[in-house]
């Protein structure tokens, strides 16, 4: 809790420390503030000087308004007596001490709170999972096409052998056939006679 302050006097409050492990953060300011003031503004810095102003918020009776750092990726809420500030995406480089600041802008005068003690906050890296390269070719495709291949290697292979069946085949009826049929010696002329019958000598009977 807060003390009392007396008036036109802005004092802050905020939780030492913020673990971030889902690269969310949500940082609390709690404020108290006794004064005049109507239109105000809150910002969160970082760093141990408050160099880098983060994001902040503004607000009167009527509107509000909000930035951000282009580095970061903020936003500021103002509820009654606090402002949230979320934070994401946030990387490992972004572990530091932030502080929250208060401001009442108008009317005069003008007042801020005295520095708070601030609220680290760590973020913890994110472990880098490795994936297995996919191939770019799905697995199904591959494994349709080793299919249309396997299945032409084994009709290929199975017409050849019928091929080569039906050759062997056809190769041994003609061996079996072959040469059947007698054939004359090329001086055997008169097939009527044996090649051992005596020619008869017919000028005998022509007397």
């Amino acid at each position: 809790p807060l003390p009392s302050l007396p008036e036109n006097k802005i004092l802050v409050a905020q939780r030492p420390l913020l673990i971030v492990a889902n690269k969310t953060a949500t940082l609390v300011c709690n404020y108290t503030y006794n004064g005049t003031g109507k239109e105000f503004r809150a910002s969160l810095h970082k760093g141990t000087d408050s160099a880098v102003e983060v994001c902040f918020i503004s607000w009167n009776t009527t509107k509000i308004s909000s930035n951000s750092n282009k580095e970061f990726n903020c936003q500021g809420i103002h509820d009654k007596d606090k402002v949230i500030f979320n934070l994401w995406n946030m990387s490992a480089s972004q572990t530091d001490i932030y502080f929250c600041k208060i401001e009442a802008m108008y009317p005069p005068p003008y007042v801020y709170n005295e520095k708070s003690n601030g609220t680290v906050i760590h973020v913890k890296e994110t472990p880098i999972q490795t994936e297995e390269p996919q191939s770019a070719i799905p697995l199904w495709i591959m494994v349709a096409v080793t299919g249309v291949l396997a299945f032409y290697s084994m009709l290929i292979t199975a017409v050849f052998i019928n091929y080569w069946q039906k050759s062997k085949k056809n190769m041994y009826h003609q061996s079996d056939y072959m040469n059947m049929t007698p054939r004359h010696p090329p001086y055997q002329k008169n097939k009527g006679y044996p090649s051992y019958a005596p020619t008869r000598d017919y000028t005998a009977y022509r007397s």
